[in-house]
């Protein structure tokens, strides 16, 4: 198509209509609304095909990562030549623990009490007022700003394979759980099942 054929169209006639004095206004006015159509378009979409469970009990947060970190392990382990089907137990230090947004006043006071140009009297004192920044939600309710959580430490982990009892199979098992969970060698325990 050559843009004589445009021209039969109409466009430039379309153009000079919507760029014209009176149109304008409205012209930006649904550019402007398309635009922020497209701007929300990926928060809806998102929040539909997005499921997370959240949950704010850190007894329940350890456990999924206890899981989590279990069946992982068991499928590394599985894969490892000679170890077979295995079962792992992970036990965790502690439970997952939430940093919370804090805000500090801090105040200093010195005072001196003299008499007769001599210094008698020398106080300070330091105050510092610590307290949570919250937030409210969409019901109203006001709650703590988590800033961070920080997951639990593994205390050890026991591994339970039909190759457990073989020195070379069980030391890949073992390289395999320290590397993969950042811990020595001590904290893991391999041994063949029964």
């Amino acid at each position: 198509m050559k843009f004589e054929d445009f021209q039969k169209f109409g466009i430039q006639n379309i153009l000079s209509k919507i760029l014209s004095k009176n149109n304008f206004p409205k012209f930006v006015f649904i550019i402007g609304l398309v635009g922020l159509f497209l701007i929300c378009l990926p928060n809806f979409s998102l929040g539909s095909t997005r499921k997370m469970e959240i949950s704010s009990d850190p007894q329940s947060i350890s456990e999924q990562r206890r899981k989590k970190l279990e069946e992982n392990l068991e499928n590394i382990i599985s894969g490892i030549q000679g170890a077979g089907k295995s079962k792992v137990l992970v036990t965790l230090e502690n439970g997952a623990e939430t940093v919370y947004a804090t805000e500090e006043r801090k105040n200093k006071e010195a005072s001196e009490d003299k008499s007769s140009g001599e210094i008698t009297r020398k106080k300070e004192s330091d105050d510092c007022e610590k307290k949570f920044i919250t937030i409210k939600d969409s019901e109203g309710t006001e709650h703590a700003l988590a800033v961070t959580e920080i997951e639990p430490k593994v205390k050890g982990v026991v591994i339970i394979c039909p190759g457990g009892d073989d020195i070379i199979v069980k030391k890949r098992i073992v390289d395999a759980t320290t590397t993969a969970l950042n811990i020595n060698s001590t904290r893991v325990c391999v041994t063949k099942s029964g």
